[in-house]
Formats: C-alpha cells, sequence, structure tokens
C-alpha cells in the first residue's frame, strides 16, 4: 500500500523519487525471460519503484537473448534484456540458504508488491511461498504467473508461450483452412499474461490501500490466450462449432481482410454500407454503389457474389497503386492500411507521434531505441526511458534502504555468495 514511508525508500535509491501514478509503491521482482519482466516494467513506467531480484549465481537468462549491445571494451549487454528490464534496480540474492530467505522477508515487509513466475509450488519448496511472506506482511500482493495457473491438474506442468498458444485454442484457430495451423507470430501467451497480471496488481493494490489486506493475484498464460479467442468458446457452447484456421478472412464480414498493392499489402475493411459507397466514390467508380447486386452488407456478405463482383473490383482499385497512394487516396474516409513491416513501424510518423519508440543512452554502449509505452496519463506520464540494471548493480544501496542492513552485514553475506 502505498505511504510515506515507501516513498522515502524510493528516494534513497539512485534516480531517486519517480513522478509517476505508482509513486511510492515497492515492487520486488522475482522473475525472468518476459511474462514477469514485462509486467514489472510495466509497473516500474508507471512510476513504481521495481528491484529485480536475481540469483546470483544463475541471473536472469534473457541477459543472453540476442540483439546485443556492444562497447568497445569489447562488452555486451542484451537489448532484448534491456528492453524488458528498463527503470528497475538490480538485487543478487541467493534464496536457496537461511541468509537469502531472510534478506527476502526483510525485503517484503517493505514492501507493497512481489511479482515471481516460477513453476507453482518453486517458492513453497525455497521456504518463501505467499504464506510464508503474507505473515511478514498483510498488505502484500503477491502475484504469481505461469503457465497454467496455482490451481488445477496441470498446475505443474512446464509452460512457454506456445504451451499457452496450443491448450489455450488460439494455435488451432491460426493459419490458413488448407495448412496445418500456425503459432501467433509472437509470444502473445506471455504478453497477454503480463496484461492481465499488471490489471490484478492494480485493482489488489486498490484493495490493499482501502483494508490494509493484501492477495493473491494468480495469472496463468492459458487462461489468458483463451480470453483472446474472441467467439470461440460461445460459438462451441451456443452452436457446437468448432472454430478453424480461417486465414486473413472474416468469417461473414466482407471485404475485411488483406489485398494485394503494387508494392505489398493492404488491409481494406469497407465492408458496411457507407463506407463502401465512400470507397466506390474515391476510386472513380460511383455507379458501383447502386449496383442491385452489391448495393447492401447482406448481399456483399455473400460468398458467392464477394467472389464473383467484389474481389475483382477491388483487385483493380488496389493493384496497380503502391500502399502510400492507396492510404493518400482513402485519407481518414474509409479504413484501408498498409501492411508494414517492422522497419516501417519504428519510422511511422504516427508511432513518433505517439511517442512509442523511445530512445535509451547506455553509457558504455551508446544509444538504444525501444518501445515507448502504450499507456498515456495526462497528469503522470509513463517513464519508458529508464536503463536496466546490470547484475546486482544495486544490491549494497537496496540492502541498506530496503532492508536495513548495515555494511558489515552486506560485506558477510557478499563473502558467503548470498548477494
Amino acid at each position: 500500500m502505498m505511504n510515506d514511508d515507501n516513498d522515502a525508500i524510493a528516494g534513497l535509491l539512485p534516480g531517486g523519487l519517480s513522478r509517476g501514478a505508482l509513486r511510492g509503491i515497492v515492487v520486488l521482482d522475482i522473475t525472468r525471460v518476459v511474462a514477469g519482466p514485462f509486467c514489472s516494467m510495466l509497473l516500474a513506467d508507471l512510476g513504481a519503484t521495481v528491484i529485480k531480484i536475481e540469483n546470483p549465481n544463475e541471473p536472469d537468462y534473457a541477459r543472453a537473448f540476442p540483439p546485443m549491445l556492444r562497447a568497445g571494451s569489447g562488452e555486451e549487454f542484451s537489448a532484448f534484456f534491456a528492453q524488458y528490464n528498463r527503470n528497475k534496480f538490480g538485487l543478487t540474492l541467493d534464496l536457496a540458504g537461511d541468509d537469502g530467505k531472510q534478506v527476502l522477508k526483510d525485503l517484503v515487509r517493505r514492501a507493497d508488491v512481489l511479482v515471481e513466475n516460477f513453476r507453482p509450488g518453486t517458492m513453497d519448496k525455497l521456504g518463501v511461498g505467499y504464506d510464508v511472506l503474507r505473515a511478514e506482511n498483510p498488505r502484500l500482493v503477491y502475484t504469481a504467473i505461469s503457465g497454467y495457473g496455482q490451481t488445477g491438474p496441470y498446475r505443474r506442468r512446464p509452460a512457454y508461450d506456445n504451451s499457452a498458444q496450443a491448450t489455450g485454442g488460439l494455435w488451432s484457430m491460426n493459419g490458413f483452412p488448407d495448412r496445418p495451423p500456425a503459432r501467433v507470430g509472437t509470444i502473445i501467451g506471455d504478453l497477454s499474461a503480463t496484461l492481465y497480471a499488471v490489471i490484478g496488481v492494480l485493482a489488489a493494490l486498490r484493495h490493499a490501500e482501502r483494508t490494509g489486506e493484501g492477495q493473491l493475484v494468480d495469472v496463468s498464460q492459458q487462461d489468458s490466450v483463451l480470453s483472446l479467442t474472441e467467439n470461440a468458446v460461445v460459438s462451441y457452447t451456443v452452436d457446437g462449432k468448432v472454430p478453424g484456421p480461417l486465414g486473413n478472412e472474416h468469417p461473414f464480414v466482407k471485404p475485411y481482410e488483406l489485398y494485394p498493392c503494387k508494392d505489398g499489402f493492404v488491409f481494406f475493411g469497407g465492408y458496411t454500407d457507407k463506407f463502401w459507397r465512400l470507397s466506390c466514390h474515391l476510386f472513380g467508380q460511383p455507379e458501383l454503389a447502386g449496383d442491385p447486386e452489391i448495393d447492401t452488407m447482406a448481399k456483399r456478405f455473400d460468398p458467392e457474389v464477394y467472389e464473383r463482383r467484389v474481389r475483382p473490383v477491388l483487385h483493380q482499385w488496389f493493384e496497380d497503386r503502391t500502399k502510400a497512394e492507396l492510404e493518400e487516396i482513402v485519407g481518414d474516409a474509409v479504413p484501408l492500411s498498409a501492411i508494414k513491416d517492422i522497419g516501417e513501424v519504428v519510422e511511422d510518423p504516427q508511432i513518433a507521434a505517439r511517442d512509442m519508440v523511445v530512445d535509451v543512452e547506455y553509457p558504455e554502449f551508446g544509444e538504444l531505441r525501444m518501445f515507448g509505452s502504450p499507456i498515456k496519463l495526462g497528469g503522470t506520464p509513463t517513464q519508458p526511458r529508464g536503463l536496466a540494471p546490470k547484475v546486482g548493480e544495486h544490491s549494497p544501496t537496496i540492502l541498506r534502504a530496503l532492508a536495513g542492513l548495515d555494511d558489515e552485514r552486506i560485506a558477510e553475506l557478499r563473502d558467503k555468495g548470498v548477494i
């Protein structure tokens, strides 16, 4: 729960106090790779003080993921890691022994949130599970992100993003009907679980603020993916239909898909009567708007009519024009979007206007451009330009400020390999 005491703690750390909406919230981040680190990164962007805790003998292995930033000295630093761990402070802590467990308990007493993404039961085996840590701090919001959740018959199964795409139903629906299903081209299982975890953290913090009671936030990748399957569940439970891959087409809305043009592809969604009439005029064929065979949505939705009458018209409009020319023709009148590769997206003026690619300067490695924050707050803007920590970079400072340890004890922990 945000309080003046935690404000004071945050002020002792490098960089001082944030101006963000979560100023004064202290988060312990015992996570690795993406699902957990992205969750705590979003909280850090919003102004929370996030302490990334890594095992000194086995730090987050995302530190080895490409691409790599390289210093003149030959030192390397993962840009992948940097993107998902920006704005955090680095602490090393070995939880296998009693000293490490005690330090974590000391930290928990002063924290508001703990995030972990181990397989369920791992923190209990270490002796620092939810029940143990809740006893240290009843206000603690303990956030657990896992493949299948903390309950159920699959809870102990190992899982990756692909596991969630497979068991959440999304993989079976993606791709083209005449080919094997295809995974979504990004780690949607990890990323969706992250977003739900952040929502859960914010809701639990609000409850803790009102009541002084923390709680367990249990988010599973499988659950998160299932919730992204649009109307698939009700299609099955109501009509007994099992959705399969649809390719780029919508099951009934037409035209609403990908179309080839001179230098690539565009998405065109001019399916309503209003947008269809506008499109016919913009592309110089106003007579088509009144053609009795295709003048209403219901007629254009008919698959036979669409293939015979509508699709040829769209190819005529698009095939000899570039993406830029097509966007210029329709302007802001009709939904038409160039399908852009990531290079085009990074250089897109709308992305620039929204501050969605930010520059971060690493003293040893130079400038790193990474995605910014999609959350735009008018009064307490997000801060996505912070650095990611080196392994254990802020350990002594954190242990003094947050755990109340003196230099002698810190040196002892270092000699023992605890930090």
